[in-house]
């Protein structure tokens, strides 16, 4: 049995509350994505035997979690895990990611976390962890936990009705969203000051914008706030989310692709709140921002002339790197392997020097390769640390000030201070300057048995072949290397020159759900011509593979 339940992003499954058993539950987790109760409380206690604790002081968690159906019930569980495990719990009730962030160092937390299935379907959800520096757990952390988990699971422990019930109950409890209303406003005005401080605007300065500014949170938290936050700092706002039925249907960011567009016909025809309540606008006006479900990342739409497109995270970034490099400091960056700033952009363009290193999907890297890999400490500094972290899918990190410890900082991905650092950067926008855009595409085949692939099976050589054989119809395909990262076990990245131009294409699970995507990135004035029917072919032999029929 695998010992590690964790995927790119903390443990995430379709809800079943009617999985009593521990065993049952991690068998039914591993095997068919379920997500239990008896799940939490096998984690919760496990924390406690899977990490070292100030011996003069009570450890302690901050609980939180998004607006799904079951989540009341998943965080009673958790917390007479945690209880059990002598943690004093702390519950701020509904709440975004990078609220919980916040909120694990404003409490001094020894753990926080977050009961989320981020962009996934409302009958999903799942369980983000960060540590006591703000940082999302460890693969090799996550696999220890898994085994103390796996381990409980299999003891014979019964606790009655009446200790469970008070086994449920939190040391401190805030109601509703009552911690996050009244403090990630308050935070993101803090983190706003200190960039308006280095860009010397404020966002009621930014350009090209339709206003009021349409927001979809998700219906996420978000929608209590982010809306009326904005329109008090100077950008009119209107949020759109409150008419969904629930939390990510039919609404938020986790239905779009970073490289999507729309006609003006097929916006009025989509079933997505937020698409459908589009108007025309001058192109290159930017008329909408959409934050997923746990309001950690965030993708924006811009007028085209026959439509709308989306704005990626890399052009959010390349757009923010434009603003912030003429403060003298160099910076550094780091890209995931679907972002296309570390494969395409001339780093030489600004006026100080940009690092760039490219790292595994999931913003957790995102975190470590800015921090050195130091994640069991702060990033001490006087000013914010010049560091940036991308993911095209709209997860962009930056330094996060602490909240308690002055020239102390974490790093964060926070789909708020995304737009709030994009708006900023619009108010310096000399459009020239941005990238050359590539050229890229991603396609996924859902429902797929994720276990028949790994990146270096016979599955894996038979794609291999067939994206080298496909491209060769097209094109002069040369330098050919087939590899992987770290933090990505299951990945088969290819390198090569297609023509005169780099192309990088890379397969591999979704970490959060039952999928397998091919992405192809090929550089600025590179021909394309080919590309999409080899990654067509290929996913076309993934679904005859891992399909079971």
């Amino acid at each position: 049995m695998s010992v590690n339940l964790f995927g790119t992003d903390g443990i995430r499954g379709k809800v079943n509350i009617d999985i009593a058993n521990e065993e049952e539950a991690i068998t039914r987790l591993i095997e068919h994505r379920e997500f239990s109760p008896p799940v939490l409380r096998l984690i919760g206690e496990s924390l406690g035997r899977s990490a070292e604790f100030d011996p003069h002081k009570k450890p302690r968690v901050v609980v939180g979690w998004d607006d799904r159906p079951a989540n009341n019930l998943l965080a009673g569980h958790l917390t007479v895990g945690l209880n059990l495990a002598d943690f004093e719990v702390v519950h701020i009730g509904l709440c975004a990611t990078p609220t919980l962030h916040y909120a694990t160092l404003s409490f001094n937390a020894d753990f926080g976390c977050m009961i989320t299935a981020s962009h996934n379907p409302v009958d999903d959800s799942g369980l983000k962890i960060f540590s006591k520096y703000g940082y999302k757990t460890t693969p090799e952390f996550e696999e220890q936990l898994s085994r103390n988990a796996i381990s409980l699971s299999q003891e014979e422990r019964e606790i009655d009705s009446i200790d469970s019930e008070r086994l449920s109950q939190p040391s401190i409890s805030h109601n509703l969203a009552e911690w996050s209303k009244n403090n990630h406003p308050h935070w993101l005005s803090r983190r706003y000051q200190i960039l308006a401080g280095l860009i010397q605007r404020d966002i009621s300065q930014a350009k090209n914008i339709h206003q009021p500014l349409l927001v979809d949170s998700s219906k996420g938290v978000g929608r209590f706030w982010l809306a009326d936050w904005l329109s008090s700092n100077g950008v009119q706002a209107v949020e759109v989310s409150d008419e969904a039925t629930d939390l990510n249907d039919n609404c938020g960011a986790g239905d779009f692709s970073p490289t999507q567009e729309w006609t003006f016909v097929e916006a009025k025809e989509s079933p997505h709140i937020l698409i459908n309540q589009l108007s025309q606008s001058k192109p290159g006006t930017l008329v909408a921002a959409a934050l997923d479900g746990d309001g950690d990342r965030c993708l924006l739409i811009e007028a085209t002339q026959h439509g709308f497109k989306v704005i990626d995270g890399d052009r959010i970034a390349d757009t923010f790197l434009n603003s912030v490099t003429n403060s003298g400091k160099d910076w550094s960056l780091a890209a995931s392997i679907e972002s296309d700033l570390s494969l395409t952009t001339n780093l030489n363009r600004f006026p100080t020097q940009v690092t760039a290193n490219e790292t595994a999907v999931g913003d957790r890297w995102l975190s470590f390769n800015l921090s050195n890999n130091q994640i069991n400490e702060f990033i001490t500094n006087s000013s914010m640390p010049s560091v940036l972290g991308v993911e095209d899918s709209g997860h962009v990190v930056l330094a996060s000030p602490h909240p308690n410890h002055e020239s102390a900082w974490s790093l964060v991905g926070d789909g708020a201070m995304t737009l709030v650092a994009y708006l900023l950067a619009t108010t310096k926008l000399d459009e020239s300057k941005l990238m050359d855009r590539g050229w890229k595409q991603r396609q996924s085949v859902k429902d797929v048995d994720r276990g028949k692939w790994n990146g270096n099976n016979k599955l894996s050589d038979v794609i291999e072949k067939s994206l080298f054989d496909k491209l060769s119809e097209f094109n002069l395909v040369s330098q050919w290397h087939r590899t992987t990262i770290p933090g990505e076990p299951n990945l088969m990245l290819i390198n090569c020159l297609y023509g005169e131009a780099k192309l990088s294409i890379g397969v591999r699970n979704s970490g959060t759900q039952a999928k397998i995507s091919v992405s192809a990135r090929l550089e600025y004035g590179g021909s394309n011509v080919g590309i999409q029917e080899a990654i067509n072919e290929a996913c076309d032999l993934l679904e005859m593979h891992m399909i079971n029929r």
